[in-house]
């Protein structure tokens, strides 16, 4: 007599379209250990190949547009995504197929963190490519998540200084159609990392300490990453963002004994599996 099989339980799933990290620390990889350590299934469409580590960008083979389209479609006609998120698309025309694909898809939840320069400064997003980024994808959004750099880039205009110029920054954004915007702090000064999330609840401030740490390779990725597997879980924005945050703070904090990499290592995606005690 063999027991019976468990009854299947729906999981969540999040859907990443984004670059391939060949260090493994930002990018598709870093979102799928992100979805990993919230419980959630990750699913991927990858747009670009880069050859990379901790030290920078050496290559970069965006993938056709054409072929990212076929890996949306093959994964939105067989799995329940609940959530998705996009970083780096490389070009233009990667980002109209990405909006195209989407707008003929059922809506859900949809994070865009608008990559346009990796940690090391090399260049991941086309100078071109920003217009169709504002033009065709942020009206899609539920949540954007750019940090203070390239909030100035899609606005045209000067990094905020402060936090006034932030929710204005931000405010500014949300005219572009996306639902809201979440301008993260973590190029700013002082003792604290506060990101501003303007939606049209109006304007909520998250504040963690600042960690001065060089593993910070990938915390963009992971930080939209985190707030996309929450949002496929059914937790509403704001305490996605919060927790999502806090998350990345930790894995901030526990980078600094990863020991990977001669440059900007990562952050530690996976800190709470490596706290659990040995099997016996």
């Amino acid at each position: 007599m063999t027991a019976a099989e468990p009854a299947a339980v729906p999981t969540a799933i999040a859907l990443t379209i984004a670059g391939s990290d060949s260090s493994g620390g930002a990018g598709i990889q870093a979102d799928l250990k992100t979805f990993s350590a919230f419980g959630v299934y990750g699913a991927s469409a990858i747009t670009a190949l880069t050859a990379q580590n901790t030290c920078g960008v050496q290559g970069i083979e965006a993938v056709s547009p054409a072929f990212v389209a076929q890996q949306l479609r093959s994964v939105l006609s067989d799995l329940a995504v609940g959530a998705i998120k996009t970083g780096m698309l490389a070009n233009a025309d990667i980002v109209m197929t990405v909006a195209e694909v989407l707008r003929s898809a059922p809506p859900r939840p949809f994070v865009v963190d608008p990559v346009m320069v990796a940690t090391s400064g090399d260049v991941l997003l086309a100078p071109e490519a920003v217009t169709a980024v504002k033009r065709e994808l942020l009206p899609l959004a539920s949540l954007i998540t750019p940090n203070l750099p390239e909030a100035a880039i899609l606005l045209g205009t000067e990094m905020a200084a402060s936090e006034e110029a932030m929710v204005r920054q931000a405010e500014l954004l949300r005219t572009t159609g996306c639902h809201a915007v979440l301008i993260k702090g973590g190029h700013g000064v002082g003792d604290a990392a506060i990101d501003i999330l303007v939606s049209a609840s109006g304007v909520e401030r998250f504040q963690r300490p600042r960690l001065a740490t060089p593993h910070s390779h990938g915390t963009g990725c992971t930080l939209s990453a985190a707030i996309a597997a929450l949002l496929a879980q059914g937790v509403a924005l704001a305490p996605a963002v919060e927790r999502a945050k806090v998350y990345v703070w930790q894995g901030l904090l526990h980078g600094r004994g990863l020991g990977v990499g001669q440059g900007r290592g990562p952050v530690d995606h996976l800190f709470a599996v490596r706290r659990m005690p040995p099997p016996a």
